[in-house]
């Protein structure tokens, strides 16, 4: 028997960790993970561990659920259960590798076998690289190696599962120190997640490079909770994607999933630079001949996290994000552009938000979105462009329903009116209790391209 360590892994098939074991799952709430985590992802991963520990009644065991410091914990009931080898998959955040190098030690000093996977990835940090073995720092380049190379196929799930007497009990949120989440929360679990991709492949999928700009098409795959949890594997994910691409009925379709082949390799690349460079979370990855002159505007930083902007496409992702835990792909580029450069406010100010209210926030992935939109990451959008939020919204919800969903004081302002609304005087402004825009985005656009020339020391 071994026992198997959850984390960012909360299913039983295609589970690297489990394939062919006799297995003791257990899953430890670690107090030092729960201080970086909140509501909504609490709330979710609760979820998907009551999940979890139903599919495991079902083949005739249980989940162990253990509250402490791994360190501790997972030494323990190795001895106490008498196992033959401590696995788990890997994570690849700074926390997460000290973390598990600790665990690695503890259960080193006791004797106790240890194994571990990279089960959250197709191919693992390092795997790709450039001629000289380095790792890649533009994703033309990794995307290019990570989609020719062959693809695992999904594994198969543990041959047993053991049933301990006294599994423990899945807290609450309260018991945990967490209020309920100002927005709803997707549901949690294998099968939702398996929903979630069937829906996606049995049709957006084949539109993918077509709507996947457009919030209110509903052309995204909404995979990246399951993702990040691991309550889908990502061998099943790429496996569904190419039986979608073999039953896709003419070239652009298959572009289309080949384009959402391409986000997962996106995926993947971020999860690399996280990998090799931990600091991102806290340091530009990109340096400046002099410090970027980031502002503090608490005003208008407010003013962004409930909506208040002023620009209609900006608000209606910041109020998305309160409703549903989530936001459109295209609308955080647009958001994440707007706080860093229309108000130059730091982006680890916005990562911190999205952070606290994203039920699917990733670091590798956040950390990378944010820095470039900053144009302080690596492959990052260069400073001098910098999207205009009322043409990004026009080009992208022209007809304003996405806009009018999510801020309803312009469900009756015409479409031609709210893409105008940053032109428009205070007489010509409908009176709907919407306001104007709280900056000029042409002024605040030269202003952030001075200041950005100024830390590359043009001036």
């Amino acid at each position: 028997m071994d026992l198997c360590w959850h984390r960012r892994d909360l299913r039983v098939t295609d589970n690297r960790m489990l394939a062919g074991r006799n297995a003791l799952p257990v899953f430890v709430l670690d107090e030092a993970v729960l201080e970086h985590a909140a509501p909504p992802r609490v709330a979710f991963m609760l979820d998907a561990l009551e999940s979890l520990r139903e599919a495991y009644r079902e083949r005739g065991g249980n989940l162990l659920i253990e509250r402490g410091d791994p360190s501790a914990v997972v030494p323990t009931l190795a001895a106490e259960f008498g196992v033959d080898t401590v696995v788990w998959n890997h994570d690849y955040s700074g926390l997460a590798r000290e973390r598990d190098e600790a665990v690695r030690a503890a259960l080193d000093e006791r004797g106790i076998n240890h194994e571990q996977y990279h089960d959250a990835v197709i191919h693992e940090p390092g795997s790709i690289t450039t001629t000289d073995g380095d790792p890649y720092s533009v994703f033309t380049y990794f995307g290019k190696k990570w989609l020719d190379r062959d693809k695992p196929d999904p594994v198969s799930a543990p041959e047993s599962v053991s049933d301990p007497d006294d599994p423990g009990g899945i807290p609450a949120l309260s018991d945990l120190g967490f209020e309920a989440p100002e927005g709803s929360v997707p549901d949690a679990g294998p099968d939702a997640a398996e929903n979630r991709l069937e829906t996606f492949c049995d049709g957006p999928i084949r539109r993918y490079e077509e709507d996947r700009d457009y919030p209110s098409r509903g052309g995204t795959s909404r995979l990246s909770v399951d993702l990040k949890f691991g309550t889908v594997g990502i061998r099943r994910v790429y496996a569904a994607t190419e039986n979608a691409k073999a039953e896709a009925g003419s070239k652009e379709e298959r572009g289309s999933v080949e384009e959402f082949q391409s986000q997962l390799a996106w995926r993947e690349f971020y999860t690399q630079v996280l990998y090799y460079h931990p600091n991102v979370v806290t340091k530009n990855y990109k340096t400046y001949d002099g410090e970027i002159e980031w502002r503090t505007d608490e005003e208008g930083f407010d003013a962004w996290t409930e909506g208040k902007t002023g620009y209609p496409i900006v608000d209606a992702g910041m109020r998305q994000l309160r409703e549903e835990s989530w936001m459109h792909n295209r609308v955080r580029m647009l958001v994440a552009a707007f706080l860093t450069k229309d108000l130059l406010v730091d982006w680890r100010e916005g990562y911190d938000w999205f952070r606290k209210h994203l039920v699917d926030h990733d670091t590798g992935n956040d950390t990378g979105g944010w820095q470039w939109a900053a144009s302080t990451g690596t492959d990052a959008q260069p400073y001098f462009r910098i999207f205009n939020p009322m043409t990004q919204g026009e080009r992208y919800d022209p007809d304003a329903e996405y806009i009018r969903e999510y801020v309803p004081e312009l469900r009756e302002v015409d479409p031609k009116t709210i893409h105008a609304w940053h032109d428009l005087d205070d007489e010509a402004r409908p009176d709907v209790g919407y306001p104007a825009p709280i900056v000029d985005h042409a002024i605040r656009r030269e202003v952030a391209i001075e200041t950005f020339e100024r830390a590359r020391g043009e001036e």
